[in-house]
């Protein structure tokens, strides 16, 4: 147990710290009396590093910022103290809970994936990245990062459901029998929710990363190419950019997921001559809990419906707005007072919208939160898994430079998200990923920038 001074319950909100808000925030606040944190997670769901902190955490009065801050400032404080302006930390939309609001509180920063991508080349000052998201995309950050840049994810453990089916030796198979039918007319276009060995085929085949804020350019721009397109792993997101770019839906084809998209026959090869894209069957299950008949339910009760590119194709079409997660914060938080919207994605997301946008006289609910809906409100349960007590361990653990490696981010690193066992390449297989795996990340940032 880690000895505490100054910490106790207390009625005073404590001061915070100063902020860099070069990056736009996202505009959550804090107030009193407002839960910070998901449901606490079981002790033993943490390293055997971590767990002092969350004891101390789990035996807290609640979950208000009075009790937490304090708790969290006699780490956090000292830490981002010792370890100076080269520590950078992040968070993406999708947190459970309002961790969004802490890291925020302690001069981090909020964004998609794309923008946290991002941050070790538009901060070469920065030489520590800690990265409250998921594993993918905290290595998008180690991909671009210089070779005196560090990542950490404060739980390698968090991951995506939708990558889980798009590991790489459940590509391979697939992606090996195509490239021997098309040769150097299939170029890949790997969606940033993928691992880095799944971004260095689109690499090594002249093709590109995207994400939900600009699939529909890097499609245009593959589609300009000439060649037939394999895109992984989003079915959803690719038949809707398909649709965004008039693609004809008949060229279009989609090939099993996961496991079962591993072995494609020769029959089954030979349907594919006629199609221009390959979609990889894979989804995100937080996304694909909408429905018409939701959407039905609150436009007949005069909400607007914005919904991200993940959604299934029928909701899409029916929906006022389609967009990333930046997309869908900035087009609420900016409508004006009065303004109603039901919004379709992850539930955490969607809470903390919710909230914010209230401060400013707008009304948001989740789109599937309707009479007998049973999935209202699902939320990222990988995700999740970064609380309060994770952000703590890593900055003091790094502050006394006792950080497990586990919990650092190399290029090609592969996470099982159940066991939390890493399979780390050699650094000959390490730096082929990351060139290969470059080379889409920076055409994508390429083509989106020009």
């Amino acid at each position: 147990m880690y000895a505490l001074a100054g910490v106790g319950h207390t009625a005073a909100m404590p001061p915070t710290p100063t902020l860099d808000r070069s990056l736009r925030s996202s505009g959550i606040e804090l107030r009193p009396e407002i839960p910070l944190c998901q449901t606490d997670l079981p002790l033993d769901w943490y390293q055997q590093e971590f767990r002092p902190y969350a004891e101390e955490y789990l035996a807290l009065p609640d979950r208000t910022p009075e009790s937490v801050l304090p708790w969290m400032d006699a780490y956090v404080l000292p830490a981002l103290d010792a370890l100076g302006d080269s520590v950078m930390l992040l968070a993406h939309y999708y947190m459970g809970g309002e961790i969004v609001k802490l890291v925020e509180r302690y001069g981090g920063r909020v964004a998609d994936s794309y923008q946290l991508a991002l941050q070790a080349t538009a901060h070469p000052e920065k030489k520590i990245f800690v990265e409250s998201a998921v594993h993918f995309m905290a290595e998008a950050i180690a991909l671009l990062a210089s070779p005196d840049q560090q990542v950490w994810i404060t739980n390698p453990k968090s991951g995506c459901t939708m990558e889980m089916m798009a590991k790489e030796f459940m590509l391979s198979p697939a992606f090996e029998r195509l490239h021997g039918r098309y040769g150097d007319d299939l170029l890949v276009v790997a969606y940033m929710n993928t691992s880095g060995r799944v971004k260095a085929l689109a690499g090594r085949t002249g093709g590109a990363v995207c994400t939900s804020s600009n699939a529909g350019r890097i499609m245009r721009w593959a589609l300009d190419q000439g060649r037939k397109i394999f895109f992984v792993p989003d079915q959803h997101l690719g038949r809707n950019v398909a649709a965004q770019v008039g693609m004809d839906p008949g060229r279009v084809a989609l090939l099993g997921g996961g496991h079962a998209g591993a072995e494609l026959e020769p029959a089954e090869l030979s349907a594919l001559d006629s199609a221009d894209l390959f979609l990889w069957g894979s989804f995100c299950g937080v996304h694909t809990v909408f429905e018409p008949r939701h959407v039905d339910y609150w436009r007949g009760r005069g909400y607007r419906i914005v919904v991200h590119p993940e959604t299934p194709r029928e909701v899409v079409e029916m929906a006022d707005g389609a967009g990333s997660t930046s997309y869908l914060w900035d087009h609420v938080m900016d409508a004006p007072a009065g303004s109603r919207f039901a919004v379709a994605t992850e539930g955490h997301f969607v809470a903390n919208l919710r909230e914010q946008s209230a401060l400013r006289g707008v009304e948001v609910v989740h789109l599937a939160d309707v009479p007998d809906g049973d999935d209202a409100g699902c939320g990222c349960a990988t995700m999740s898994r970064n609380d309060p007590p994770h952000l703590v361990a890593t900055l003091d653990l790094l502050r006394r430079g006792e950080a497990p490696d586990l919990n650092r981010v190399l290029p090609g690193d592969a996470v099982d998200e159940v066991t939390g066992w890493r399979e780390r390449l050699d650094p000959e297989g390490r730096e082929r990923v990351r060139q290969e795996a470059r080379l889409a990340l920076e055409r994508m940032i390429e083509i989106t920038e020009s």
